[in-house]
Order: structure tokens, then C-alpha cells, then sequence
């Protein structure tokens, strides 16, 4: 097919660039916007007319889905997104007791006393004697 053609300025400078960055003739960058536009256009009428065809057309065997569909769509749902269930009580993880006695806080935040210092050195005899098996 043989095109003559008046281009307004504007679309005239827009083919002149796609000339100029592609490298092709005007024929061919013709052509090929014609091309684009045509996938274009089709892509948009034949996908909704196909999908057309497929609306209303399922049957689940079930006549309360309309009716019904929230809720189905609840129980669905419920079990994807359910909150975890609760650990056995024999998984819980008791905390960890300390291996040593705790050190006793001082008081006015000062020096320790020195019925503290007593204290802290019979607990270390005490885990000392316990690590080498003395009890």
C-alpha cells in the first residue's frame, strides 16, 4: 500500500527524531509505529472479549457460593493466616537459673561492706568445692 501523508509540525520534528535515533528511514519508523499502535489496540479488545467468554461459565456444584461468599471466603482464609497455636505446656522453656548465687546489692551505692566481701568469698569456696566435687 502506497501512504501519502500531511504531517502537522509537531509529528513531523517526532518522526524526524526517530529517524535520526534509530537509524532507520521514514518508511520504515512508519511502519513500525504503525505496528506498535495495532498490537496495541488488539491486546486490548481481544483480552477483554476472551475473558468474556469465561465470566459466569465455572459451575462449583455448590447453589450457595453467591449467597455464601464471605464466609467462605472466612473459612478459607482462617486456616492461612490462623494465629499460631499455643506451645504444649512441656515445650515451654523454663528460664535458666544462674550457676552462681547473685551478688547481693550494696547499699547507698558505695563500697561494699565487709560482711559483703565475706559473703561473696564463702560463695566462691562454695562453687570452687562444688567444681571439684567436693560438696
Amino acid at each position: 500500500m502506497r501512504v501519502n501523508a500531511r504531517f502537522d509540525e509537531e509529528a513531523d520534528q517526532q518522526v524526524a527524531y526517530l529517524v535520526e535515533v534509530t537509524g532507520m528511514g521514514v518508511s520504515e519508523v512508519l511502519r513500525t509505529s504503525v505496528q506498535h499502535y495495532y498490537d496495541s489496540v488488539r491486546a486490548q479488545r481481544s483480552g477483554l472479549r476472551h475473558l468474556g467468554a469465561f465470566i459466569g461459565q465455572g459451575d462449583s456444584g455448590r447453589a450457595d457460593v453467591a449467597g455464601r461468599y464471605k464466609a467462605r471466603l472466612a473459612e478459607g482464609w482462617a486456616g492461612k493466616y490462623a494465629p499460631p497455636a499455643a506451645a504444649p505446656a512441656w515445650q515451654v522453656a523454663e528460664p535458666a537459673q544462674p550457676p552462681y548465687p547473685a551478688a547481693p546489692a550494696t547499699v547507698g551505692g558505695g563500697e561494699p561492706k565487709a560482711e559483703d566481701s565475706a559473703a561473696k568469698s564463702a560463695a566462691r569456696a562454695t562453687v570452687k568445692a562444688t567444681r571439684k566435687g567436693r560438696a
